[in-house]
């Protein structure tokens, strides 16, 4: 809009100037034509006499008011004769005769014509007609007044052509941002009007093939991972027919309850792809779960294959409630994949401890053991690489990041005072500080002890 005002009010100007001097220039030749004329009206009977009175009358006659007078020259001995009232000098009277055309000159008021006239006797007269300022410039301001409105109106108009042409081309531009960034933030029923400009027409139709397709690949990916699982129906069929005919026995039952639950696992994921609903962080006022019984019943399932493999094991800070925003299924998720991490990457004898620290606006819980620890965290963290050794993809300790950072926490690796791996789990409580560099500043988490001792934790401390 500022350019079309800029170029309009460039192209009025440019028109407009010229055309209001040009209309000046007009107004004053029509005034001193008028005077040409007056004095034309005279010339016939200077031409004939120069009797006083008689070119009197022809100058009242000819003239408006004192506009008029005649300059005779000296002849027969008599003195030069000015009919009329005066205004030009000398001069200037004698500079017409000399030259014998007419000139203009400059009075007080306006300006005079002198006119030259030849006399019977071959003498030369010298007709002076006033020309008032106001003559000359009459109509001047009305003009220059309509060439104003009509450039006003001129601007007004391209600013409002313009705008109306700049809204038809930014609004669709503006819809197809708004649709990148709704699609950007997970609408996946994000789409844009294919109206516009044809260039942004065609961006148009383009963004909403784009995301088209990626709704596309989303199903077909959600469909594969329900398919995925679901073959694993068969052997774990298989599996729980096999459990069956173990008889009874502690180790029989705990073998049961292992292949319900991962044949419940299994159909969660397979409703989970389906219905593409997350299902990390709970929502709403009182949901989450009790982070410590949950806590003590994984530990209790763990403890069972811990005493078969000779591992000493503790819980602390697990004696007392600790509610966290995230679902029963998700916490238990993550705890399984660290201490099944334990379990698989660690020699049988190893110790291992599950702290929770409950804090004011956070709860921390520490899986550590006795292992030879990881040697790089960094890349035990990133997905699908794990910690470089046999049987490690990394996708458990992606299940514990995206449900730590689904609060506002984070997770973190470090060494264990056991000597071996310590991964932290901050679970923020009011899910409101997702900044990182914060987290390592935060207020106080209450330490608790078991009579068997529990692993000391450091705020101070960074972990690396």
């Amino acid at each position: 809009m500022k350019v079309s005002l800029a170029v309009t009010a460039m192209v009025v100007v440019a028109f407009a100037v010229p055309l209001g001097l040009v209309i000046r220039e007009m107004a004053r030749d029509r005034a001193f034509a008028g005077a040409e004329r007056e004095a034309a009206a005279v010339a016939p009977a200077l031409s004939i006499t120069t009797d006083r009175a008689q070119l009197e009358r022809v100058v009242a006659s000819a003239g408006s008011g004192t506009a008029m007078a005649v300059h005779l020259p000296a002849s027969g001995g008599e003195r030069p004769l000015d009919i009329g009232r005066r205004r030009t000098s000398d001069e200037d009277i004698a500079a017409v005769r000399e030259l014998g055309r007419a000139s203009t000159s400059t009075v007080p008021g306006g300006s005079a014509l002198l006119q030259p006239v030849a006399l019977s006797s071959g003498e030369i007269a010298v007709v002076e007609v006033f020309v008032p300022e106001s003559a000359v410039t009459n109509g001047v301001g009305t003009a220059w007044a309509v060439l104003a409105a009509v450039g006003a109106a001129l601007i007004v108009g391209s600013v409002a052509v313009a705008d109306r042409l700049g809204v038809r081309m930014v609004r669709p531009a503006q819809r197809l941002v708004e649709g990148a960034h709704e699609l950007g933030e997970g609408k996946l029923g994000a789409r844009v009007p294919e109206e516009g400009p044809t260039e942004l027409r065609l961006a148009a139709v383009a963004f909403n093939s784009m995301a088209d397709q990626v709704v596309q690949l989303l199903a077909n990916e959600r469909e594969l991972a329900a398919d995925l699982s679901h073959r694993l129906r068969t052997p774990l069929t298989v599996l729980r027919l096999n459990a069956a005919s173990l008889g009874d026995g502690p180790a029989a039952e705990q073998t049961r309850a292992a292949v319900e639950q991962l044949e419940r696992e299994v159909d969660t994921i397979i409703r989970t792809a389906r219905d593409a609903k997350p299902q990390t962080a709970a929502a709403g006022p009182g949901a989450g779960c009790d982070a410590a019984e949950v806590v003590r019943e994984r530990m209790a399932f763990w403890s069972a294959l811990a005493e078969d493999e000779g591992r000493k094991w503790r819980v602390a800070g697990a004696d007392r409630p600790v509610r966290i925003p995230v679902a029963r299924a998700d916490l238990a998720a993550a705890l399984d994949a660290l201490l099944g991490n334990v379990f698989r990457h660690t020699s049988e004898g190893t110790a291992f401890a599950v702290d929770v620290h409950n804090g004011e606006d956070a709860v921390i819980v520490l899986v550590s053991d006795a292992g030879p620890g990881i040697t790089d965290p960094e890349a035990a963290m990133a997905r699908g690489r794990g910690s470089g050794t046999d049987g490690s993809t990394g996708l458990g300790l992606d299940i514990v990041r995206r449900l730590a950072e689904s609060t506002g926490g984070d997770v973190r690796i470090g060494r264990s005072v056991l000597g071996g791996t310590e991964v932290r789990i901050w679970i923020q409580l009011d899910g409101c500080d997702r900044s990182p560099r914060r987290r390592g500043h935060r207020g106080s988490v209450r330490r608790r002890r078991t009579g068997r001792g529990a692993l000391s934790f450091n705020r101070s401390r960074s972990l690396p």
